[in-house]
């Protein structure tokens, strides 16, 4: 009796470990966009959109693979089926901002589930850098990007951690396809900068020169990462 006890406890200690793990499976995707612009002193991003088949996917992830010009993406979620197996049928669309680190100046094949029959690819191109420092440029601390529904107007809003760099200009590179690389570019007004934290609201009216309904704003930011914020067309 004693024996039978413990073995049933063994196989429900089994089954409660087995069913709080998650496995990874790969997800829908439908979108794979590829900022222009990059420099090779920068942090190279592009960016994924696809969605959750249901409520049991959790946390959509990419794996890179760089080999020579090849750039491979792999993107998965946690699923968690064993623990829920009555799970919501409710898709859940992401945006997935993935790093590619400091790349080589030169042209890269990038494909995003390249085993699957509904995978992406594009190409990336990365410039020669005109400037040893970790950007040619400085940007705006931007935290958040707001679109104004029915028109071409956005508002990006965050805090510049000292007053001794102000709004120069803002920029918007096109990639001719589907993505616009906007840059806020800032310039230094003074040489000492002390620590004083500046809110800001910029406006910036996006160009209508993109056909598509569906386009992505990739916002850099004074921290050498992005904002990345997906905009329907009026």
């Amino acid at each position: 009796m004693k024996k039978t006890l413990t073995l049933f406890l063994v196989a429900c200690s089994f089954l409660a470990n087995a069913a709080g793990v998650p496995v990874e499976k790969e997800v829908p995707i439908d979108h794979l966009y590829i900022p222009t612009g990059f420099d090779s002193n920068d942090n190279v991003e592009v960016v994924v959109t696809g969605f959750l088949p249901n409520l049991c996917h959790k946390n959509p992830a990419a794996k890179v693979s760089i080999n020579g010009g090849e750039i491979n993406l792999e993107v998965t979620s946690l699923y968690y089926d064993a623990s829920n197996p009555f799970c919501p049928e409710m898709v859940v669309p992401f945006t997935l901002p993935v790093s590619l680190g400091v790349l080589d100046t030169g042209e890269y094949k990038v494909a995003v589930n390249n085993d699957n029959a509904k995978s992406k690819s594009g190409r990336l191109v990365v410039q020669e850098s005109v400037s040893n420092a970790i950007d040619t440029y400085h940007y705006a601390y931007v935290s958040n990007v707001l679109k104004k529904e029915g028109s071409h107007r956005i508002h990006m809003k965050g805090y510049n951690p000292s007053d001794c760099f102000v709004l120069d200009k803002i920029e918007a590179h096109s990639n001719g396809a589907d993505t616009f690389s906007i840059l806020p570019k800032m310039k230094q007004v003074r040489d000492f900068c002390p620590m004083k934290m500046v809110p800001f609201t910029y406006e910036f009216d996006v160009p209508k020169s993109l056909n598509k309904k569906r386009i992505l704003l990739h916002v850099r930011t004074m921290d050498g990462n992005s904002i990345n914020t997906i905009m329907l067309q009026p």
